[in-house]
Order: structure tokens, then C-alpha cells, then sequence
């Protein structure tokens, strides 16, 4: 077994897909604040300059809900920010695109109420009218959103590549099981990662297989 590995990434054919660095969870001390995430935007930043210069497309993606909470669905059982609408609600600044990463005209931004950005959004219309069959992820959180985005486009024969150094989540807590540091939940998401579903990979070594 030598796990999952991209060949080349022909940028024409390529499409960064930068998950949730919204205001909610990148600022300090929001209330599904990400830390390392927030630590990783320098990485982040490099890496869209990057796809923006070699004529790669870049997509945001934004996790939102509604104000009155009628798409809330099991995120208000997981979430006390979602259930009682501190966070990620529609139409407010918290769900806009944290600033040193903001969109550029004409890059869209898909709104999305679960953890992938494919699942009951036009992401793959999108992808497949722009002719792309290369996806690099990057954003947060490393295990949910990030990975499970990840696993669609993989499912949706994309070839995926996710960078270990442009993502990034939160520690968890005990529920039963034993708490973890986000740095833990980040290492072991990659590894999970790294055979079945992506090409795992430093910022760097995504920017020398694309050049």
C-alpha cells in the first residue's frame, strides 16, 4: 500500500476550495472560534495568491444558517453557538470571509448548512463547467468540514489534494471518549486522510507539483 498520490496539477484544471474561514470561526474569541485555523492564514493566503496567479480557480465556501433556525437540523443537538444563534447565522458579519483572505470580484462564495460544501449546494456544477478535475483543500475544520468536502469530491472522482499546513481545527472535549488538542484531532485527520481519500500535503509541495 503507498497511498493515495497526484501525478501533476495542471492549474487550468485545478480549483482551491478554501472551507469556512468565516469571521465565526477564525476572529478571536468567536464563538466557534479556530485557533490553529487563525494561525494558519498566512499558509492559507500564500496558497490562494498562488492559484490566483498560475489562472487556478478559487472557491469559498461559508457554513450559514437561518435567523428563525428551520435548518438546523442535528448541528443545534452538537452545537450550543448554532442552537441558540451566536453563531454562523445568515446574513450577519459573522459568516463573511475573515479579511486577509476575502474574496477577490467574480470568486464564489457557496453557502452552505452542513459540513460539506458539495452537499445541497451548486459546488460541482461549478466544478465541472470550469472543467476542473483537481480539488486542494484548505480552510477549517481540519475533520468535518474540511474532510468531509474531502470525501465528496473524492466520492464525485475529483483527484483531491489537502494541504496538512493550510488547515486547521479546535480541541475537543471529553465526551466519553477522552478529549483531544486540536493539534491531535489535526494529525490524526490527516492520516485518516491520507491513504483513502486525499494526496496530503504541505503548502510548499502543492505549489512545486503545480508550477
Amino acid at each position: 500500500m503507498v497511498g493515495y498520490k497526484i501525478k501533476n496539477i495542471d492549474p487550468a484544471r485545478t480549483a482551491v476550495i478554501v472551507v469556512d474561514m468565516e469571521n465565526d470561526f477564525v476572529e478571536e474569541g468567536a464563538p466557534m472560534e479556530s485557533a490553529q485555523a487563525r494561525r494558519a492564514v498566512p499558509q492559507m493566503k500564500k496558497v490562494i495568491d498562488f492559484a490566483r496567479e498560475s489562472g487556478m480557480k478559487v472557491i469559498y465556501s461559508t457554513h450559514v444558517h437561518r435567523e428563525d433556525g428551520s435548518d438546523h437540523g442535528r448541528f443545534a443537538d452538537l452545537y450550543p453557538p448554532i442552537a441558540e444563534g451566536a453563531g454562523l447565522v445568515d446574513e450577519t458579519s459573522g459568516i463573511e470571509i475573515y479579511p486577509e483572505l476575502a474574496p477577490r470580484e467574480g470568486e464564489p462564495v457557496i453557502k452552505k448548512h452542513r459540513y460539506s460544501a458539495f452537499f445541497g449546494t451548486d459546488l460541482d456544477i461549478i466544478l465541472r463547467g470550469a472543467e476542473v478535475d483537481t480539488v486542494v483543500i484548505i480552510g477549517t475544520t481540519t475533520e468535518n468540514c474540511c474532510h468531509a468536502t474531502a470525501r465528496d469530491a473524492m466520492f464525485r472522482d475529483y483527484y483531491v489534494a489537502f494541504l496538512s499546513d493550510a488547515t486547521g481545527t479546535f480541541d475537543y472535549p471529553d465526551v466519553g471518549h477522552g478529549s483531544m488538542t486540536a493539534d491531535e484531532v489535526h494529525e490524526a485527520t490527516l492520516k485518516i486522510l491520507a491513504f483513502p481519500t486525499a494526496d496530503v500535503m504541505s503548502s510548499d509541495e502543492f505549489i512545486r507539483l503545480a508550477s
